[in-house]
């Protein structure tokens, strides 16, 4: 398997998975749309940005997972002023469980330390336990809980 980074031509099965990490998603997350098309992304900026960098992996010359790492600017609060953010992990299923989003990973990891980045953050579903396994594997550790909730249906 290659992983490498995505092109625009890779732009029609990219939107593919966008749309498979939604559809996913929305029976997990209440505030999502759910009666029209919603993109997380915008894919084709990512992809020819500097600060971002889409990643792909080919088995076979079929693309058959993807990711994308962006630097992010830090509060000033903060030790570090940029941070890596990882997100759009997605492998198509028949290819789950051999290691794609940890290729992925590694990739964008060897990426942000070569733009001088020494930390990687994600966000993840906690109804997700089997990304949230991935991930744990891969040297993520939970950090921050977010919270909801509807104010408007509060008793």
């Amino acid at each position: 398997m290659i992983t490498r980074t995505a092109t625009l031509e890779d732009l029609p099965v990219l939107l593919h998975f966008e749309q498979g990490i939604i559809e996913a998603e929305r029976p997990i997350d209440i505030t999502l749309k759910t009666n029209e098309k919603i993109n997380y992304y915008d894919l084709s900026e990512y992809i020819k940005a500097d600060h971002t960098e889409v990643v792909v992996v080919e088995a076979d010359g079929e693309v058959v997972g993807s990711g994308y790492g962006q630097i992010r600017d830090r509060k000033k609060y903060f030790k570090q002023e940029k941070l890596g953010y990882i997100g759009f992990m997605y492998v198509k299923e028949t290819f789950r469980g051999q290691g794609i989003s940890q290729q992925i990973i590694k990739y964008l990891s060897d990426w942000f330390a070569a733009k001088g980045i020494n930390e990687m953050q994600l966000d993840v579903y906690d109804q997700n336990p089997r990304a949230i396994r991935a991930y744990e594997k891969a040297g993520f550790e939970k950090y921050l809980v977010r919270m909801r909730m509807n104010v408007k249906n509060k008793s």
